[in-house]
């Protein structure tokens, strides 16, 4: 069976907004540690005078060699978005031959849904229903693990492209990917290193394909625009696959991990209910001030320079999105709120 879930028009999204970029903003996953110097240096100094190789031969390689992949299995990207509404359309391309239909995870990242209904593809009810299937590890915006990534894999049945987010694979903090390397190679596997790299505003990301998709990487490239990623873009992708580059990323990882546990009690201190997380973020219920709606806090919140996400978008209605952060952004949140509930008492 099929639905015709619609997503809403306005695309929400944390960062900055109308008043700026926040002072203190819980609202975005990348890397609270960041920008990583090197990378950093690298995108400064990069030489947008001259177009990249449009075919970034040598950048294509550098990307396989550190995967332990084919060359013929990475594709650039101009972000993780424009690939999710490229690939979206390749599947929109095969609707005479039943590709009509996307299955999306309960609580997932809108433009699974916005790229889907762009493209006029029904949401299906059941993963096996669906010729493209998304699937996101560590989540967002819960950070948790995907139940059921097996079911993904197209087994059986009807042809399917199923996909796997890895955009905070780097940001994990605890637990492990469930698949094998041989289960790997049946999914598509999207990577957005600009996170990790506390670099956000550098809009490049690349696509594994699986082993067997060589017809689905040529339209996907057919359907490409000439040099979706620009000379800062392939600055940050050749930092990224750097031995320095990982192990400064590495070094990040143990300081988040204190970051996180610092944050949670922080939060638990002011009542609030924290869900289990792998990654960078987690979500949590806040115990509200008396007489005040979510809405309203986090527009006060937001007013003091503080910018936590609202989850209501991702379908989980009283919750928070707040990424891990350094104490000093932790104590004004605490602050903040504390500030908020005596003047409401």
């Amino acid at each position: 069976m099929m639905s015709t879930q619609q997503p809403q028009c306005l695309r929400i999204h944390g960062g900055p907004d109308l008043y700026g970029v926040p002072l203190h903003d819980f609202s975005t996953n990348s890397n609270a540690c960041g920008p990583c110097p090197l990378a950093q240096a690298a995108v400064s100094q990069a030489d947008a005078t001259a177009y990249p190789d449009a075919s970034y031969t040598a950048l294509r390689q550098q990307l396989a060699g550190f995967h332990g992949v084919d060359v013929r299995r990475v594709l650039l990207a101009g972000s993780a978005s424009e690939f999710i509404f490229r690939i979206t359309a390749l599947v929109a391309l095969m609707a005479k031959e039943g590709g009509r239909s996307v299955w999306l995870p309960p609580h997932s990242y809108g433009d699974y849904a916005q790229a889907a209904h762009a493209h006029r593809l029904t949401v299906a009810n059941q993963v096996a229903d669906a010729q493209l299937r998304w699937s996101c590890d560590p989540s967002s915006p819960l950070g948790a693990a995907h139940v059921g990534l097996g079911d993904l894999i197209n087994e059986a049945g009807p042809p399917a492209i199923s996909v796997l987010d890895r955009a905070y694979e780097p940001l994990r903090l605890s637990g492990a990917l469930a698949l094998t390397d041989a289960q790997l190679k049946k999914l598509w596997q999207l990577w957005t290193p600009n996170k990790a790299l506390g670099l956000t505003g550098v809009r490049a990301a690349y696509a594994i394909a699986p082993v067997d998709a060589n017809e689905e990487v040529l339209a996907l490239e057919q359907l490409c625009p000439s040099w979706p990623v620009g000379a800062h873009g392939v600055a940050m992708l050749r930092a990224w696959v750097s031995p320095e580059v990982q192990a400064w990323l590495a070094s990040s990882l143990t300081t988040l991990c204190e970051w996180k546990v610092r944050q949670i009690a922080m939060c638990e201190s002011l009542g609030w209910t924290c869900l289990p997380s792998h990654a960078n973020f987690f979500c949590a219920r806040p115990a509200l001030p008396h007489g005040l709606a979510l809405p309203q806090v986090l527009a006060e919140l937001r007013a003091r320079g503080i910018k936590l996400r609202d989850t209501t978008s991702f379908g989980l209605p009283g919750h928070v999105r707040i990424s891990v952060q350094p104490p000093a952004a932790q104590d004004a949140l605490h602050n903040a709120w504390q500030h908020i509930t005596r003047k409401s008492a």
